[in-house]
């Protein structure tokens, strides 16, 4: 039966230990630690003291660096060739919509050792060195 004693707060939790508040709160003098020793002590990793260390050691880190920079998207001139006629602007929104790159907004770059047969200028996208000679 149920009595008004044992009535609790919907999401009641006990509080938590307070230690080394006096002896009369009966945690006092040494707060529950013991006598001497390495966990007596201040400053000791409750990680070492449950016996954890072993097991984040072994436990396998994610290693290396991801650099949050966009990578360029390559195009090759065979398609600057295939795609564009003499006079056109080769930017990164044309190329979008001829299919070229996926994605208008990342960078793009245009390499390949072939020949430039097009008369093209380019706006906003970066150009190898063998490219930028050609165009020069």
């Amino acid at each position: 039966m149920l009595s008004l004693n044992e009535i609790q707060k919907p999401g009641h939790q006990r509080r938590r230990k307070r230690v080394g508040r006096g002896n009369a709160s009966g945690h006092g003098t040494y707060s529950t630690r013991g006598l001497k020793g390495q966990k007596s002590r201040s400053g000791v990793s409750n990680l070492k003291r449950l016996g954890m260390r072993m097991q984040l050691l072994q436990t396998p880190k994610v290693r290396g660096f991801k650099s949050g920079k966009l990578k360029n998207q390559a195009v090759s001139v065979k398609a600057i060739n295939a795609a564009y006629k003499d006079g056109e602007v080769v930017s990164l929104t044309t190329l979008k919509e001829r299919g070229l790159i996926s994605n208008a907004k990342a960078p793009a770059k245009i390499l390949g050792k072939e020949k430039l047969t097009v008369k093209v200028t380019f706006d906003g996208v970066k150009l190898s060195t063998a490219v930028a000679d050609q165009v020069k």
